[in-house]
């Protein structure tokens, strides 16, 4: 007996935040909700580790466009490590190379977080997905290379101690873009003088996007068919920490064909979001500090008219 047909993809648009769970790669997370929503085009807004949890925002349709103005944004984190032990790769996955006693009290973890406030200087892993003469640096990590790295800077913006318990920190972290959290987990361990490597790690926010929105992919499976598509959000909400601007109906019908327009006095320089007349979102600008907004990419809808 044929089995019946999956109908053909169709086009939706909007996002989805998924609550990625352990043990799947951010992709494979990105092609089973592409699955479940029958969708015909989809991408996300950064990888997580296949260790970790939480929040990746699953883009579909329209909503690809915008994806990129989130990796930017500050992202907020839940993390655990394991003092007394250092991997190869700062992180669970790894291969363990060094082991130590560990004799730390609260008092001495409390203070070598608060040398890792502010902003700091971080040296990026070799297991990571940053390019050299166009390689991946994971890459030469697995052939046993070991290349010198120049420190970037980024910045921490809050770091707590949620619970300490001989051997395990558990803290949270508000940090920029580019943080390494498996970097900072071992470079916590190494001030303790223990060494230490990341062993959980959940994403609880980017930018105005929570965890506490999202769904997991069982819950979204469970779910009939026809209800999957009413959890998406519209693309402008990987857009809210942006200025907003509204026009009139003759300088919507300009930014709609491509034209500059000209925004209020005082509207800040940078990108921003622009919505039509009637409030419908028209795309992403881009203002100048001459008071000129300059279409960056527009909707279909309003490439369609």
């Amino acid at each position: 007996m044929n089995k019946p047909r999956k109908p053909p993809r169709h086009r939706i648009d909007g996002v989805l935040l998924l609550d990625k769970p352990a043990g799947m790669t951010s992709n494979a997370a990105l092609q089973k909700a592409k699955w479940l929503l029958n969708a015909a085009k989809a991408g996300h807004t950064g990888t997580l580790d296949p260790m970790a949890t939480g929040l990746l925002p699953i883009c579909f349709g329209e909503a690809t466009k915008f994806a990129g103005e989130l990796l930017g944004a500050d992202k907020c984190y839940a993390a655990t490590v394991r003092l007394g032990i250092r991997t190869d790769t700062a992180d669970a996955e790894g291969v363990v190379l060094e082991t130590h006693p560990v004799a730390v009290t609260r008092e001495q973890v409390e203070t070598v977080l608060a040398r890792f406030r502010g902003d700091i200087q971080q040296i990026p892993p070799m297991h990571s997905a940053l390019k050299r003469d166009g390689r991946p640096l994971y890459e030469y990590a697995r052939k046993g290379i070991e290349l010198e790295r120049a420190p970037r800077a980024v910045s921490i913006y809050a770091l707590n101690l949620c619970n300490f318990d001989a051997d395990r920190v558990n803290f949270e972290v508000d940090c920029s873009k580019g943080t390494y959290v498996r970097t900072l987990a071992q470079d916590i361990g190494d001030a303790l003088g223990c060494g230490g490597h990341l062993v959980a790690l959940r994403r609880t926010r980017i930018g105005n996007l929570h965890l506490e929105d999202a769904i997991s992919l069982e819950a979204l499976e469970a779910l009939p068919p026809e209800s999957r598509e009413r959890l998406l959000q519209p693309a402008d909400a990987l857009l809210t920490g942006l200025p907003r601007l509204d026009l009139d109906e003759a300088a919507t019908l300009r930014f709609s064909h491509g034209q500059a327009v000209r925004a209020e006095q005082g509207h800040p320089a940078g990108p921003c979001r622009v919505y039509a007349a009637d409030g419908h979102f028209l795309g992403l600008g881009r203002a100048v500090p001459d008071g000129q907004v300059a279409p960056a990419r527009l909707v279909a809808s309003v490439l369609e008219k």
